[in-house]
């Protein structure tokens, strides 16, 4: 078992780094301040050809796995980038891979090589409001309609949705009610974002306010049956290749984002000296933050298993949900220590930390509930009966 990068993985690393480093801690709180997407940073990781890390080398991709892309998106929130940076590229990480499994040739050719070049930007419309993490329960319809389908309905907390100009869609194509089993009836598409039949409004928030959160609203949108990904009613099983990479990827953005705040805040307890000596001195400092940086590491052990198994084609949806967990708990932990080492200037935007707390609230909170990972573990590994 060795846990060190190889020789790629460092390339990789050194490189997201050397990008990263033309965007600072101030480009970030601009962005977040005036609620500006990061158009040039993106426009950098376009150009470096980072978007297709995980696509296939035949679309023009690199064909490396889910452990690459773990490295990336944890190397950009640990810039200082933080959630701002990593969900600007996020989606195009993780959402082309039902197309990738799935798609025909056809499909593949017509959609990924645009994704990689950064031509199109993708949004991932899943999540509705009366329906919540239940998914089975949504209820946006697609109807069958000759060479088309006619789509209705409403999603909720839809990333990027203001500048995509595709969109990634889950639907029902029959009734709850006529299916043997909840995860039955769903199917996925991939398709212009057509703002004539499909309104978009940006939904205020806390945190990360650089890249927008919508709810969107479906009237009639026409969708070509060539815009199917798979079978009708195997929308399920499609959207399951994207979810394990998913939690992965936050997993390990919110590592990153608990270790640049850990960084600020040592380094901060060095400087600050309070009764003629620094505060780091103080063993109620230096401990919780000792504590923060092992429950970090532990956490990206978690994130790097997940990420192995995924790659060698095994199941990994107890790592992958673990490492979600953990590193959310860990991020969130680190990230209200570093306000609190900063006192009362942890507060202030000037100390950049206190944006950090606010993004890290994400990974807490998304792609899944930390109750509901805990329900899921307690379900599939420990084979506790249901409780919901």
């Amino acid at each position: 078992m060795d846990f060190r990068l190889t020789e790629e993985q460092r390339a990789i690393k050194e490189g997201v780094e050397e990008l990263c480093a033309a965007f600072d801690a101030d480009y970030w709180l601009n962005c977040d301040r005036e609620g500006k997407f990061p158009e040039e940073f993106v426009k950098e990781v376009v150009a470096g050809g980072w978007l297709g890390i995980m696509m296939p080398q035949s679309y023009g991709g690199s064909g490396l796995g889910l452990t690459e892309a773990a490295i990336l998106a944890h190397t950009i929130a640990r810039s200082g980038a933080g959630m701002s940076g990593a969900s600007a590229i996020h989606l195009n990480l993780f959402g082309p891979n039902p197309i990738v499994v799935f798609g025909t040739d056809e499909q593949k050719e017509r959609f990924l090589p645009a994704l990689i070049q950064g031509r199109d930007r993708a949004c991932f419309a899943v999540t509705e409001p009366d329906a919540g993490l239940n998914t089975t329960r949504l209820t946006t319809r697609a109807e069958l309609d000759g060479d088309h389908y006619l789509v209705n309905g409403r999603k909720m907390w839809i990333t990027t949705a203001q500048t995509a100009n595709k969109i990634l869609l889950v639907t029902r194509t029959t009734p709850l009610e006529e299916c043997k089993k909840p995860t039955d009836g769903l199917t996925l598409f991939y398709t212009d974002l057509d703002r004539n039949k499909i309104d978009v409004q940006v939904i205020p928030k806390m945190g990360r306010a650089g890249v927008d959160s919508n709810a969107v609203f479906i009237d009639n949108l026409k969708v070509p049956v060539e815009d199917r990904i798979g079978n009708e009613g195997d929308g399920w099983k499609c959207l399951l290749h994207g979810l394990n990479p998913e939690r992965v990827l936050i997993a390990s953005e919110a590592v990153g984002l608990g270790q640049v705040a850990l960084e600020r805040a040592a380094r901060y307890a060095k400087e600050r000296v309070v009764f003629d000596r620094s505060i780091g001195k103080n063993q109620g400092i230096q401990h919780p933050l000792a504590v923060n940086w092992m429950e970090l590491e532990a956490a990206q052990l978690m994130v790097q298993k997940a990420a192995s198994l995924y790659d060698r084609g095994e199941s990994c949806g107890a790592e992958a949900n673990s490492a979600k967990y953990l590193a959310a708990e860990a991020g969130f932990k680190a990230c209200q220590q570093a306000v609190r080492t900063h006192g009362g200037m942890g507060y202030s935007k000037e100390f950049y930390v206190e944006r950090y707390l606010r993004e890290v609230m994400i990974p807490v909170i998304a792609p899944v509930s930390q109750e509901m990972i805990k329900s899921f573990i307690a379900e599939r590994v420990l084979d506790q009966d249901k409780s919901y």
